[in-house]
Order: structure tokens, then sequence, then C-alpha cells
């Protein structure tokens, strides 16, 4: 009975509440990104080059215009952020095997190395937090990001979500 009033009572959210969730998950984006834009930062790098750099490692291979896709910027943009990587031997970029038009990018070693750097510290804060909250709060908190999704950005996830596994 207590967890369906309790449920029941989350419908029905005031804008205050919903204000100190929107300004907690502004809080937690920040320190969610603070030790990876340290590490960025002595390197004259952005956030930009770290999603570059984390979904060509969930997807080696993966084209420039599935890149665009995911990241949801220009193409001037993400040609900015790849000149960049691929001129710092972070990332290779190959002819496409059945369309020589496409390019398919790989991480080198360095950008293997880097990725870890950059994902090792965020895995150690989101650990510690999934800890702190429970397994309940931590199936909680992943239902209410997939409903902030909108239907095409859900279903990359999930597509991205389901070839790690």
């Amino acid at each position: 009975m207590g967890e369906g009033i309790r449920g029941e009572s989350l419908l029905y959210l005031t804008d205050e509440q919903l204000r100190q969730g929107i300004e907690a998950m502004y809080f937690a984006y920040r320190g969610f990104t603070a030790d990876p834009d340290r590490i960025l930062e002595s390197m004259a790098y952005g956030r930009a080059h770290h999603r570059a750099i984390h979904f060509i490692n969930r997807a080696p291979g993966t084209t420039v215009t599935n890149l665009l896709a995911i990241l949801g910027v220009t193409k001037q943009s993400l040609n900015r952020v790849l000149r960049t990587l691929i001129e710092d031997g972070l990332v290779e970029s190959r002819v496409g095997t059945t369309d020589r038009r496409e390019r398919n990018l790989y991480l080198t070693e360095a950008g293997t190395a880097l990725e870890h750097r950059l994902s090792d510290a965020q895995r150690v804060r989101m650990r510690t937090a999934f800890r702190d909250a429970g397994p309940e709060a931590v199936s909680g908190f992943r239902r209410v990001l997939e409903a902030m999704m909108d239907g095409e950005l859900h279903r990359q996830y999930l597509s991205l979500r389901d070839a790690g596994q």
C-alpha cells in the first residue's frame, strides 16, 4: 500500500519539485563532467571531443554520418573535432569497405587510452552514486532518463546499449 501511495504522489509534482529536479540534473551533470573536463582541458579539448571519443569507442568503425546522428551536431562542427583527433593520433579514419565514400572511424591505441581515462573517472562517480542510492533508485533513475528521450534518441540509445551487451 505504501509503495502505491508514494508512486501516485510522484505523478503530481509541483512546479517547485520539478524546478528542484531540473537544478539537480544541472548540478549532477557538472559533477559528472568535472573529472573528464580537467583531463580534456590539459589537452586543449572540450566535451565535443569527449563525446566523439566515447561513441567511436562504443561503435568501432562507425561512420561519420552515424556519428553525426548520434551527437546531433553540424557536419562542420564534427569535422573540426574529428580533424583535431585525427591529427593528434587519437582517431583513425578508414575508407569504407562497401562504400568508398564512407569514412569509418576507429580509436587508435592512444585514443583508447584517453577514452579509458575519461570513462574511468565517470565510472567511479557513477558507481559510488549508484551504490549510495541503492538498486531501486538505479532502476528508477534509468527509467526516468529513458522517459526523457525523444523517440529517435531512445532508439539510438537502445541500439548502442544492445550492441554493447
